[in-house]
């Protein structure tokens, strides 16, 4: 578990939740050595290849390796590898389910960490404050596997090539900026089943913009269709976070409004992008993630 403050990771036991270890994150900043006291916790994912966590402590520009395979010894030893990234560290996830990819949004880069040979592979020039959430992942004829991230200041999606066995050629280079009529896009999301990849405009200022989503095609690498959802910017709503179903036959948006106001979440038909259902309710109210469990444990986004 990752705290913003105090600033700490705490491990707990995962049956009983009982705590078992607290860790100071607490540390320097790479290169200058500036001491950074509240160095918060941007992200932990479990890694596939070794009995570690991957860490990623926002401040201070680090990435740790925290291998938990000794917490059964006595005296619970906790070896901890630390590379020095970047500062400002946010969201990230996987592509390969190798290779974890961290947006340090503030200097508009991201950075890729292979998690089976515990190494920092890559830095790689993004957008305007990129946001990835997760990203996406999807399958291109010509560059292979590749791996997005959406920006909040700037209107594009950036997509990066991820397959330096198979690609080379494309690996950690941005293949593509795919350009958005809006800036304010905070999460993207696919399916391998679903041939677009969905942006939101939450924090774009406009009403209209916040309102809308756009649909990309995964083959063509550009933008196909837009469209303001009805009835969101007469709420006042920002339509945010898209999520497929297990099947990816359907997408799935929050209409995020005013805790005073009930919204909805809309259904659209991940093929036809056609409106399928509302859900509504007075106890809809302030909506925003929701995820499909199978998708987020089996990294499907």
């Amino acid at each position: 578990m990752g705290c913003y403050w105090p600033p700490a990771m705490v491990i707990l036991d995962g049956e009983t939740l009982e705590p078992l270890k607290m860790v100071s994150t607490m540390s320097y900043t790479k290169g200058a050595g500036e001491f950074v006291q509240e160095a918060r916790v941007a992200a932990i994912v479990a890694s596939h290849f070794n009995p570690e966590w991957i860490v990623n402590l926002k401040e201070s520009g680090q990435t740790w390796l925290v291998d938990y395979s000794q917490l059964s010894k006595p005296g619970r030893p906790l070896p901890i590898t630390m590379i020095d990234t970047e500062r400002f560290l946010h969201d990230g996830g996987w592509a390969l389910k190798r290779y974890f990819i961290v947006a340090a949004n503030a200097v508009n880069k991201l950075i890729v960490i292979d998690t089976k040979t515990r190494e920092f592979v890559a830095e790689v020039e993004a957008g305007v404050r990129p946001h990835p959430g997760r990203g996406s992942n999807w399958t291109h004829p010509t560059y292979g596997p590749v791996w997005a991230t959406g920006n909040i200041g700037s209107p594009e999606v950036t997509v990066v090539g991820v397959d330096p066995e198979k690609h080379p050629q494309y690996a950690w280079k941005v293949v593509k900026k795919i350009q958005l009529p809006y800036t304010g896009n905070l999460f993207i999301k696919t399916h391998p089943n679903s041939p677009w990849v969905i942006v939101d405009f939450p924090m774009s200022p406009s009403p209209q913009a916040a309102a809308s989503l756009c649909a990309i095609d995964k083959r063509k690498l550009e933008v196909t269709k837009c469209w303001e959802v009805p009835g969101a910017r007469e709420l006042k709503a920002r339509m945010v976070h898209p999520e497929f179903n297990k099947g990816g036959t359907e997408i799935w948006v929050s209409a995020w409004g005013s805790k005073d106001t009930p919204t909805f979440i809309v259904v659209y038909d991940a093929l036809t992008l056609k409106e399928k259902a509302r859900i509504t309710g007075d106890w809809v109210r302030t909506p925003t993630g929701k995820f499909n469990v199978y998708n987020t444990a089996h990294d499907i986004y």
